[in-house]
């Protein structure tokens, strides 16, 4: 469905005065109900929302605490002394770049059936508003793609979509240009946000656990053959992460070299270990890059002692926040215990396990080493976390709740999945994990029925004024032809914003025919 006041000029309409007053009901109900949920002191925990007690504190001060002390945040002494307990800023800033993570997920298309399945569900322009995050301050420059590297079978592309799919859209770069924005942060920060796994073949990547040298003259330097592969692959048709990635950091260096820059890399699951492959790379193969910080959400572990050596040499700062029950951070491989490690408390030790073993798991190239700083925490103390299973404690969505209730868990409501894919409002497993049965029109459904508070409240307004232009319409008895002319001159009328949220209601015939 195409709406009829876009870019391209529509034939005359059929419209009746019954339309109209639905218009302009549709403004007063959002109007009544924008007034009852500002007046609400209830806490809304969402991805968009999250709020905590010790974060009521001036808005003013903590902003000029970040953007005096913002290398600081970023990991410039290892977040020495902001950990235990967690600072208010820190834990507002995980929160955020958690929100750019959450925004990968729900772009993505899940839905094997549809002849979109595994690209971005919306344009870059809009990404941001689509999934509710709210304003950033932050432009997306530049969409992302992953290429499993595992070789197929020729019979391969006969077999359905969710099967034979071996690239698809794993995140984005966004770079900060709202100068308020700049000025909190106090400088110009760039974004890389990676989604968790989602195909078929990318769950075969994970699989592949043995170690592998980064790159041919590093040697020592191993990580999981299935994270770098989905980092190196291409296609003839689809270059591979790393040269997008490089590309793209090359070009926003080159626009904003000569100002205060960060890359800060963030990712849940898979995404976790694609960041701190992408920092590695950026850190280890250009002079004098910007400050570079993984901040990432259950990651497994990625490489080996030497790969870890090699990323504290280059200078690269990971946050790694872990939920102890959470079953993906321990995996893959063994992690022995060493004294030259960096962090003894940060690593998992196999204990009890006879030389012998140890020496057959190294020669199998399974030993790996934890890398970074690790916010460690727990959904065990989560009071509304009733069903710890593996999927649930591994949720991105459970992550930001631990990071937003930790010193005032017993105050955070039950965790609800406030998503809008989801419409029976019960737990919905990640979909990095299981793969959705929801069809294609029942997530168009929840776009339609879940809209945002803010832009519902401002989509009314743009249909108010449609509506009032054709009242004058009506009422002067004028040609309707005249009306995408009228209705593109009133002021405050906003196409752009318009067309986006009419997308929402692509697959509700009924809601579309309501409105339109």
């Amino acid at each position: 469905m195409k709406l009829v006041f876009g870019a391209v000029r529509p034939c005359t309409p059929t419209i009746s005065k019954n339309i109209v007053a639905t218009m302009h009901y549709y403004y007063a109900i959002a109007n009544n109900n924008n007034n009852k949920r500002s007046s609400s002191s209830s806490i809304e925990i969402s991805c968009s929302s999250l709020k905590h007690g010790a974060l009521k504190r001036s808005l003013a001060t903590q902003s000029a605490k970040l953007g005096k002390r913002w290398m600081e945040f970023q990991g410039l002494n290892n977040w020495e002394g902001l950990l235990d307990p967690l600072d208010d800023s820190l834990r507002s800033e995980i929160l955020r770049y958690g929100q750019f993570v959450e925004a990968a997920y729900r772009s993505f298309d899940f839905d094997p059936e549809s002849p979109t399945y595994a690209t971005c569900l919306h344009p870059r322009s809009s990404l941001f508003t689509r999934t509710r995050v709210g304003e950033t301050g932050y432009k997306i420059t530049k969409n992302l793609r992953a290429t499993c590297g595992v070789q197929l079978p020729r019979w391969i592309d006969r077999a359905p979509a969710w099967l034979s799919t071996q690239s698809s859209w794993i995140g984005y770069v966004a770079v900060c240009q709202d100068q308020r924005e700049i000025q909190r942060l106090g400088r110009r920060d760039v974004v890389i946000s990676y989604r968790g796994t989602a195909t078929c073949l990318e769950w075969v990547e994970n699989l592949r656990a043995n170690l592998t040298n980064v790159g041919p003259n590093q040697v020592g330097s191993m990580v999981e053959s299935g994270f770098l592969s989905l980092y190196t692959s291409e296609t003839a048709i689809c270059p591979s992460l790393q040269k997008m990635v490089r590309a793209e950091i090359e070009r926003v260096i080159e626009m904003y070299g000569d100002e205060p820059l960060s890359f800060t890399i963030t990712g849940h699951s898979l995404g976790a270990a694609l960041a701190t492959l992408t920092a590695y790379d950026i850190t280890t193969t250009r002079e004098n890059a910007p400050m570079v910080t993984v901040i990432s959400f259950g990651g497994p572990r990625v490489g080996n002692k030497g790969f870890r050596s090699q990323l504290e040499k280059s200078g690269t700062r990971i946050l790694r926040i872990v939920n102890s029950e959470d079953v993906i951070t321990k995996v893959p491989g063994f992690v022995f215990r060493d004294d030259d490690m960096a962090s003894k408390e940060s690593v998992h030790v196999a204990a009890g396990i006879s030389g012998w073993v140890q020496k057959c798991v190294e020669d199998m190239q399974w030993v790996y080493a934890d890398v970074g700083q690790e916010l460690r925490l727990s959904s065990k103390v989560l009071p509304s976390l009733n069903k710890r299973d593996m999927a649930t404690c591994h949720d991105l969505k459970t992550y930001l709740h631990l990071v937003n209730g930790v010193e005032a868990l017993d105050d955070l409501p039950p965790l609800v999945d406030a998503d809008v894919d989801n419409v029976s409002k019960k737990k919905q497993v990640d979909p990095s994990h299981v793969a959705s049965n929801e069809t294609r029109s029942q997530r168009n459904q929840s776009h339609a029925t879940m809209i945002e508070d803010v832009v519902y409240q401002d989509l009314s307004k743009q249909l108010d004024k449609v509506a009032s232009a054709i009242e004058n319409i009506f009422e002067n008895q004028l040609n309707f032809g005249n009306l995408y002319e009228k209705v593109m001159k009133m002021d405050g009328f906003e196409e752009n914003m318009l067309v986006s949220q009419f997308d929402h209601l692509n697959g509700d015939k009924t809601m579309a025919t309501k409105l339109l």
